[in-house]
């Protein structure tokens, strides 16, 4: 078991005065079912949430959780961390991205990702993740999906791939990590900012004057559950429930009250993701 996994669970939130989604959490890696953890969620005001694939496995899950669950809704990839291993596997790149491809089309299903460029571990060969990343660009493209990015360490590489192979309608940076300039990059070419528990952290001034830079229409809270917990909660096991403590630090990095934050997140997410 992941150090993630072996803490303690936080409590419950104080609830939202409305509802917004996590719009990325690892609902196959909580621990427990997951009728308990959506239960949570909706008690601090989380009613809605997006699972995230990482292989075809995880991918797999992701869809047939959210056939199952109408307050679920799946994105589904291969993460750069895993594209050297994937490759390598059977099917090899083009029978692995083929299974994507198919799982990105049911209706359940509303994004591609999380996909993108990691340059912080050595995983898979920048080039082998560049070239993965296009591939998901293509199949977000061709399904009518928003493309969900994993950027750590990259972003200009992950900025340029957009702008050469050209950018789905909807595109999410997934825990927003830049500064407020790469902030303004994102908003000037439309793309949503996904912020999630490490907004919260004292060490992220940066990180509040981001989400404080750009225009609200392109914003969202996720919690990447299980890891990343937000303050008050650091140190305990990330849950969906925790996206309430973001959505109230947003609120405060753009001085304005919880339930205006609410009513903006939960219409971005409508507008990326679909309704659901």
């Amino acid at each position: 078991m992941s150090a993630a996994l072996s803490r303690p669970p936080a409590p419950d939130p104080e609830p939202l005065p409305a509802t917004v989604p996590d719009s990325h959490c690892h609902l196959d890696m909580m621990v427990g079912p997951v009728g308990p953890v959506l239960a949570q969620a909706a008690r601090s005001g989380i009613s809605r949430v997006v699972t995230v694939g990482c292989d075809v496995p995880s991918s797999q899950w992701a869809a047939d959780c959210a056939a199952e669950h109408g307050s679920v809704i799946a994105a589904v990839a291969i993460h750069p961390n895993e594209t050297a291993a994937a490759a390598a596997g059977p099917g090899g790149r083009d029978g692995v991205l083929a299974q994507i491809a198919d799982l990105a089309a049911q209706p359940r299903v509303r994004a591609v990702g999380e996909t993108g460029l990691d340059y912080y571990r050595d995983s898979a060969p920048p080039e082998v993740q560049r070239d993965w990343f296009r591939a998901h660009i293509d199949i977000a493209k061709a399904a009518g999906k928003a493309l969900m990015i994993h950027d750590r360490d990259a972003h200009d590489d992950v900025l340029a791939i957009l702008a050469q192979r050209g950018a789905p309608e909807h595109v999410i940076f997934h825990c927003f990590s830049g500064d407020e300039a790469m902030a303004r990059r994102c908003a000037e070419a439309g793309y949503v900012l996904s912020f999630a528990g490490t907004l919260t952290f004292a060490s992220a001034p940066g990180l509040r004057a981001a989400a404080a830079a750009v225009p609200p229409e392109l914003l969202l809270v996720e919690t990447d559950a299980p890891f990343l917990a937000p303050v008050p909660a650091r140190g305990k096991l990330n849950a969906p429930a925790l996206a309430a403590h973001t959505l109230r630090a947003l609120a405060a990095a753009r001085g304005i009250d919880a339930a205006a934050m609410c009513e903006i997140v939960s219409r971005n997410a409508e507008r990326v993701f679909g309704a659901w």
